[in-house]
């Protein structure tokens, strides 16, 4: 969440982006909308894809660079449809909480953008973006001076080992997991069962803090983009003082320039300043308004609403990981006063409807692949807003990684973007299948996710499937699809790369050594073949590994299919005509949490 990440971009991956609704869509791709199509393009994806700088000392400095007519004061109200995934660090993963994690957490690296969405990975609580040695297996990190916790604890090396040693207990089941990985082999938590809880730790071979200011990695492989994992929000820290385990998760310590001050679970939740964050530490962030107020039950049709009227409190809000309803999307590009309140980017996301190839019903790959036949992809854009809100996929990694293949089309949805009823009917006869064989699928209650239910329903019901649809909440919906032992045959799922490379996607999602309770292995995909070539892939050079990613993206798709592609996601998100600052971030995804100001505070 996302997510997400990383990538030249974002820090978020797996995607629990916008809610749509309602079937028809968006009219914009009625035949009836005559606007100028200046939705994002693939070259806008390609110009958002341009590598991640690794910044110095200096650039690490704060204070960040000032947002021109940037005024202090005042509170931005934030419209969110249902609550946050998690709060906790360790479990954040997911987009919403990683924008959240903008605001209060801080990490040892983090992402630094320019007014042109270029991205360079700067020292956070560190004072540089790492320094490497023996061939990129060590890394090493030296503290800032006096970064403190809400309550005035000084951060130390000790923070940070607890930060990571703590991700291997029980306690963390939600979040990243590559640097323990790197640090400790696919069955790391074994290395460290209980986390830094009973007093063990890991061995200085593996994580070393000298002193109180130095912070030392050991891999067993080179990992150069260490830099850009660190500054996933799912590493953030967690000042040892102040971890309370599982309760962390709802009562979080703050280092960034807000902490919490308000939570009621599934309504609000309000943001202040929190006067130990020290503007001169950080060259990311600002602290210009007073706080922020979460609503977290507005749906995505009365967001859209209030943001258009733009009267009263509408005035200072903001969609956060929420998007444009899709039914209000015309009307939106329609109203010039409503249009220039927008950000829009190209996403790193793709949705696809994933296979749980532990059920018997999802064994043989030809009812995969005529469920991927049949699946009417267009039909799933237009439920998420038409051309300002996705486009048809091919393949499953994103337009805005560095050597996307836009011809790339297994499936031919660039000819039948509606899908090939006749095909999947020839391979379900091959396959024997059997008329009125029950498949649950599982979809998220929001709007999007209903609305995409009942154009999977109507496809694969016309094939002679009985679809069970199964309702999840948002804000578990990933908890529980992510489970080895759900109960569902199918589901929507959304992924984006954690940093540009296709590693982030496919070894995350489709190693057979990632198949665990909590991993976004959501197909629990286990290919010999498949993890063969990611291990190869993982210890060559850049230009030798794009080969072999791209080799491993064709034998999952054509040669096993736990996924089929369906759509690449578009942002379009609208905020109140007093805020101040607002653009696409190239980072997340969703408008940059950190420059944002009220006008008239």
């Amino acid at each position: 969440m996302k997510p997400i990440r990383m990538r030249t971009m974002r820090a978020m991956v797996v995607a629990v982006a916008a809610g749509s609704l309602a079937l028809t869509g968006c009219s914009g791709d009625s035949g009836k909308d005559n606007s100028k199509d200046d939705s994002k393009s693939k070259e806008d994806a390609a110009a958002q894809s341009n590598p991640v700088a690794y910044g110095d000392a200096q650039a690490s400095n704060g204070p960040a660079e000032p947002v021109a007519g940037a005024k202090s004061g005042g509170t931005i109200n934030v419209y969110q449809q249902a609550d946050l995934t998690h709060m906790d660090p360790g479990q954040i993963y997911v987009s919403d909480a990683g924008q959240f994690a903008n605001l209060i957490h801080r990490g040892l690296t983090n992402f630094q953008e320019d007014d042109k969405g270029n991205l360079t990975v700067v020292g956070d609580i560190a004072t540089d973006s790492g320094k490497s040695s023996d061939g990129g297996k060590t890394w090493t990190y030296t503290l800032k001076d006096d970064i403190k916790d809400e309550d005035g604890n000084v951060i130390t090396s000790a923070d940070v080992r607890h930060t990571i040693e703590r991700q291997y207990s029980k306690v963390i089941f939600d979040g990243p997991t590559y640097v323990q990985t790197w640090l400790s082999g696919a069955g790391y938590r074994k290395a460290l069962p209980d986390g830094p809880y009973k007093g063990k730790h890991l061995p200085d071979s593996v994580l070393e803090t000298p002193d109180d200011n130095t912070v030392v990695f050991h891999f067993k492989a080179a990992q150069p983009d260490l830099p850009q994992a660190l500054a996933m929000a799912g590493y953030a820290i967690v000042p040892e003082k102040q971890d309370t385990k599982a309760k962390y998760d709802k009562a979080p310590a703050a280092l960034g320039p807000y902490k919490l001050s308000e939570y009621k679970a599934g309504k609000t939740l309000k943001l202040v300043k929190n006067d130990q964050w020290d503007e001169k530490t950080d060259s990311v962030r600002h602290q210009y308004v007073d706080g922020y107020n979460f609503t977290n039950t507005i749906d995505q049709e009365s967001q859209t609403k209030r943001l258009i009227a733009d009267q009263g409190e509408a005035k200072n809000a903001i969609q956060f990981t929420d998007s444009v309803a899709p039914t209000q999307m015309s009307t939106v590009i329609g109203n010039p006063d409503a249009k220039k309140r927008t950000i829009q980017g190209y996403q790193v996301y793709v949705w696809s409807l994933t296979f749980n190839l532990d059920s018997a019903k999802m064994k043989d790959k030809k009812i995969r692949d005529a469920i991927s036949y049949a699946i009417p992809n267009q039909s799933m854009v237009q439920a998420d807003g038409g051309r300002y809100g996705g486009e048809v996929a091919g393949g499953l990694l994103a337009p805005t990684l560095p050597g996307f293949d836009p011809k790339y089309d297994p499936f031919g949805k660039l000819k039948k973007p509606n899908g090939d009823p006749a095909k999947a009917k020839k391979l379900l006869e091959e396959a024997g299948f059997k008329q009125g064989t029950k498949l649950s699928y599982a979809y998220s209650n929001t709007p999007r996710g209903q609305a995409q239910m009942v154009i999977i329903k109507n496809a694969l019901n016309k094939l002679g499937f009985d679809i069970q649809a199964k309702e999840i909440g948002r804000d578990t919906f990933y908890e529980q699809v992510g489970k080895l032992k759900n109960p569902y045959d199918l589901y929507m799922t959304g992924w984006g790369q954690d940093w540009p490379s296709p590693s982030t996607v496919i070894t995350p999602v489709f190693d057979g050594d990632q198949v665990a309770d909590g991993s976004p292995n959501y197909s629990h995909i286990a290919d010999p073949k498949v993890d063969g070539l990611i291990k190869k892939a993982l210890t060559e050079k850049p230009e030798q590994a794009a080969k072999t990613w791209e080799e491993a993206h064709h034998a999952i798709v054509e040669d096993t299919n736990p996924s089929a592609p369906v759509y690449y996601s578009k942002q379009m998100q609208l905020h109140g005509s007093n805020i101040g600052g607002a653009r696409f971030s190239t980072e997340s995804s969703y408008v940059d949490i950190n420059d944002l100001f009220l006008k008239q505070p």
